[in-house]
């Protein structure tokens, strides 16, 4: 996959270092802020600005003066506050990370009308959320009620180590899974589900979250499809990357391996060949309408 060398998002708050407590919010502030922040800072507006921003610290756990840099433009800064210091091949997935998640910025938001980006989380251990509280063995996962995709980098090695989806593209393919929960969200798709929720059993809700699910799997083989056409950055094998990842997360391999054998009631993303299916279908057609997972007779 050709992305060194092309735009990173800024829309990143890197937390690696701090566990789930920290304010840090993990992006440093550039030196360039300094001096006008002081100004701010000891004026009538500014000690208004100071409580709204300590509040804003309490409620959402987060560096709330993160928010100029991005304002500012310019690449993302990791984990200056913090004193963590990743490795370079974590870094280079950090920077990975960026372009993926700033190439499904530029489609999506030629695709969905008002689309607002989501921030990119990186942590590590552990991560508190609007959803709650996170730890690593969660995987990659999306919360919409502050909006955020959080991974740790580690789960990438893990899908290298533990489950031979090894790759760049397999890398991004999961980011742009948890950025397709996003679009659910903007389209009202995952407020349609949760309704749901109470007057479901939990076999028929399970069955319920796999049709989120694979439309996920769905929606990153659309921005596939529509980033490969505009940029070219899909090089050779990339494709295959993408559905081996898809296939060694499906529900039925990873209980097999995990207890030897499958219970497909429990269900909650679809089998290897049921995510690998709807990757494909969206990486082929490119059409986001042929996504209506809900819909479909065959899954």
């Amino acid at each position: 996959m050709k992305w060194q060398g092309r735009r990173k998002s800024t829309n990143i708050e890197d937390r690696r270092g701090q566990g789930a407590g920290g304010f840090g919010g993990g992006r440093g502030i550039s030196p360039m802020l300094l001096v006008p922040l002081f100004r701010l800072l000891f004026s009538k507006v500014g000690l208004i600005i100071v409580a709204i921003l300590v509040v804003i610290m309490f409620l959402t756990g987060t560096n709330p003066l993160a928010l100029l840099q991005q304002f500012m433009g310019g690449e993302p800064q990791y984990a200056q506050s913090t004193g963590y210091e990743p490795s370079p091949a974590e870094q280079k997935l950090a920077d990975q990370t960026a372009v993926v998640l700033a190439d499904t910025e530029d489609f999506w938001s030629k695709t969905i009308q008002g689309y607002r980006d989501p921030t990119l989380v990186l942590f590590s251990d552990q991560v508190s959320s609007a959803c709650g509280l996170a730890s690593s063995a969660s995987g990659p996962f999306y919360c919409p009620g502050d909006e955020k995709l959080y991974i740790d980098l580690s789960f990438f090695r893990e899908m290298e180590d533990r489950f031979g989806a090894a790759g760049d593209f397999a890398q991004a393919y999961v980011v742009a899974h948890e950025v397709g929960h996003h679009v659910q969200h903007l389209t009202g798709t995952m407020d349609q589900v949760n309704a749901m929720r109470g007057q479901l059993s939990e076999t028929e809700f399970n069955q319920l979250m796999v049709r989120v699910e694979l439309q996920a799997d769905f929606y990153a083989g659309v921005w596939a499809h529509h980033t490969q056409k505009s940029t070219g950055f899909m090089e050779p094998g990339d494709l295959e990357e993408a559905l081996n990842a898809a296939s060694a997360i499906g529900d039925d391999r990873l209980q097999k391996q995990a207890t030897g054998r499958v219970v497909p009631d429990s269900f909650t993303h679809g089998t290897s060949a049921q995510r690998v299916r709807w990757f494909r279908k969206g990486f082929e057609t490119g059409d986001v309408s042929q996504g209506d997972t809900f819909n479909a007779p065959v899954l």
